[in-house]
């Protein structure tokens, strides 16, 4: 069955993660026993990449691997996993499926994967610490105004986050706004197009597009007076525990760019 709202009071203790953030927040809940398979994508922690079995990709799963390790449950994500991969599985296993978009949907996921791996406490005190840190955040963020920010997750063609996506959604936390919040999702979009939206900064994630510095300069030497910085693109788009480093992280970015102007 896909489990939705509604998820039986038992013990799990052969579970499947196929989303990378999500077998992270299992780690930290405690859960080393229980976990018994995760894609090639979970590269965190490194102890369970390197001696979990590994069951395909987010988006390519190896289904013999997954029956044979004899799952009795499976957790996966409704915009990182094929839908027709999920609905086979779910034939014969318990699988719960996460639709993450917003902050509120990333805490909602970890108290449910809580209440689920009988982790109740431990995923209350993390929702509780990540939720704490980003009011705080979004205060101190406030108090300088929104900087007019793309981010970019694609190259070849340019790709960027726009609305109804998590990304899009943390960005006014940060101290941004997203010039591109009005489309939907991750349209393709052309660099001449920023300086019509007054986009200020130029955001180049590390995922899924892993972009360096000679992109940084690329697009600095074709948009003058577009300041371009590199982040680190797990801090924006992973929706589990890594939530509870990523205000720090983007409190001090915040003051890194306030320093640049």
């Amino acid at each position: 069955m896909i489990l939705k709202s509604y998820f039986p009071r038992k013990k799990y203790s052969r579970i499947i993660s196929l989303v990378p953030s999500q077998t992270e927040l299992l780690f930290d809940l405690g859960l080393d026993r229980e976990v018994v398979g995760i894609t090639k994508f979970c590269i965190y922690p490194k102890t369970w990449f390197e001696t979990k079995t590994r069951v395909g990709g987010t988006k390519n799963l190896n289904m013999k691997t997954i029956h044979s390790l004899e799952p009795d449950l499976i957790i996966a994500n409704k915009e990182e996993n094929v839908k027709e991969q999920v609905e086979e599985l779910a034939r014969d296993y318990d699988v719960w499926v996460t639709d993450v978009n917003t902050l509120g949907d990333a805490t909602q996921m970890i108290q449910d994967i809580g209440e689920i791996t009988c982790k109740e406490e431990l995923a209350y005190d993390l929702q509780k610490d990540i939720l704490q840190k980003f009011v705080t955040l979004r205060e101190k963020t406030a108090e300088k105004g929104k900087i007019g920010a793309a981010y970019f997750i694609w190259k070849d063609p340019y790709m960027v986050a726009a609305g109804g996506t998590f990304i899009n959604d943390l960005l006014p936390y940060c101290g941004f706004e997203n010039v591109f919040s009005k489309e939907i999702r991750y349209p393709e979009i052309d660099l001449k197009s920023l300086k019509a939206k007054k986009c200020e900064i130029i955001l180049l994630s590390s995922e899924p597009y892993p972009f360096k510095e000679k992109h940084q300069k690329e697009i600095e030497e074709l948009l003058p007076g577009v300041r371009v910085l590199l982040v680190d693109g797990e801090m924006f788009s992973w929706y589990g525990s890594r939530l509870s480093l990523a205000a720090d992280y983007f409190e001090n970015l915040h003051q890194e760019i306030l320093s640049l102007t």
